[in-house]
């Protein structure tokens, strides 16, 4: 693991082994294939599944502290960049649309997309992965008057997510409200403890491939190959929803940007190729600018509009956070009733500010634990899902960027309509 040394403002980078990870599944998974009905597998798996598990219960450790420091440094982040001017306060209103939208669309498609192509039989061995015992879902009395919780230390202890984001949420607006020297040591404090969690998640992470190879021998043994076609079909489901937030962009850079889809196509294509090759937004910034320049978008709303989305901006994040959730909980057999998915979409939006600057496998993590706990879902499957997380990650960036430059537009329309 590289860890490169943050600023006093910053957090840390950390490069991990994304490709050694996903060897590590593939190569549990054919060696489950392999023992799978001889001798030699119940000795193997007496050592296997206590490591798998360990590993896993490792990578749960950090997610309610790293998310409680990310919230907060992240909606701070967001409501200062409220205060900068009706520019940014138009930015933000199309970001918190776009976000909605995006929860939506796993909300709703999610669900019927799994009904056209249903999850494998071979996926439910997934759910042997650590002992899963999913969460009661409340009814909806239960779920208004869980909201807020009347002790957050215990519901830490609980991992009730929900109550927690919106006391971390509300703790933000509270920090950013602060005089400047009392936010400035808060923010401090809160910036300090992510670095700290993002210094062991990357410890944990960089066992990765033992740990998910442990699992994945488990599960290859109990599945046979019904393992890769399970993973295809999950790559395949999630991305789709991230598929439909890449189309919208095209339609909000029509509708609200003022600019036809094929002229935005043509100017997007560079950016594009760009986030596909890097899989990350902020290497994107400069392609995004000169697209934006090409579709004749002023630079004072790019330069403002454009760095500013890449800093606190995912537009993926709740539609394919939810997805992979939805996934899960249908293959645990949870009802996905409104309150439920209500819940879902309400910690994904929330998560998606927080999260923007990690890596893929870490922002796997972090986003997608919290939404799952929230929904009543087993979230020991993602510590399999996450060694895939690259392949889905391409969408996640292409349609990211594409998102970017689309609500640059609509923000730069809206401000000459006005």
């Amino acid at each position: 693991m590289a860890v490169e040394k943050a600023e006093a403002n910053e957090l840390l980078a950390i490069r991990l082994p994304v490709w050694w990870t996903f060897g590590g599944l593939v190569a549990g998974l054919l060696a489950g294939l392999v023992l799978a009905g001889t001798d030699a597998l119940a000795p193997v798996l007496a050592v296997t599944e206590p490591a798998g598990t360990l590993w896993l219960r490792a990578l749960q450790m950090t997610i309610i502290p790293l998310v409680a420091a990310l919230l907060v440094i992240g909606i701070a982040q967001m409501v200062r960049a409220a205060r900068a001017g009706a520019a940014a306060r138009r930015m933000l209103g199309w970001v918190f649309a776009v976000l909605v939208f995006s929860g939506l669309v796993a909300a709703v498609f999610m669900p019927l997309l799994l009904s056209v192509f249903p999850i494998p039989a071979a996926a439910g061995t997934l759910l042997e992965t650590g002992g899963i015992a999913p969460q009661e879902v409340p009814g909806l009395g239960e779920f208004v008057t869980s909201l807020i919780a009347p002790n957050v230390i215990a519901a830490a202890a609980e991992t009730t997510m929900l109550p927690l984001t919106i006391f971390f949420a509300l703790f933000a607006v509270a920090v950013a409200r602060l005089p400047d020297e009392q936010r400035t040591t808060l923010l401090g404090v809160f910036r300090a403890l992510a670095n700290a969690m993002l210094t062991i998640i990357g410890w944990v992470l960089w066992i990765a491939p033992a740990g998910v190879f442990a699992l994945a021998l488990g599960v290859a043994a109990r599945a046979g190959g019904g393992a890769f076609t399970t993973l295809v079909h999950y790559i395949l489901a999630v991305s789709a929803m991230g598929g439909v937030v890449l189309i919208a962009g095209y339609v909000l850079a029509w509708l609200a940007g003022g600019i036809g889809p094929l002229r935005f196509a043509k100017a997007m294509i560079p950016a594009q190729a760009v986030a596909v090759s890097t899989q990350s937004s902020l290497a994107s910034l400069p392609a995004m600018l000169a697209s934006a320049r090409r579709l004749s978008l002023r630079e004072s709303t790019a330069d403002f509009v454009l760095p500013l989305a890449v800093a606190i901006f995912r537009a993926t994040s709740p539609a394919m956070n939810m997805a992979v959730a939805i996934y899960v909980a249908t293959l645990a057999g949870v009802e996905l009733t409104p309150a439920v998915l209500a819940a879902g979409i309400a910690v994904a939006l929330v998560i998606s500010v927080g999260s923007v600057s990690l890596p893929g496998s870490i922002s796997f993590v972090v986003s997608i634990g919290p939404i799952a706990l929230a929904m009543g879902v087993p979230v020991e499957p993602l510590a399999l899902l996450v060694a895939v997380e690259m392949l889905p990650d391409l969408m996640r960036t292409l349609a990211n960027v594409t998102m970017d430059v689309a609500v640059t537009a609509a923000t730069d329309h809206t401000e000459e309509s006005d």
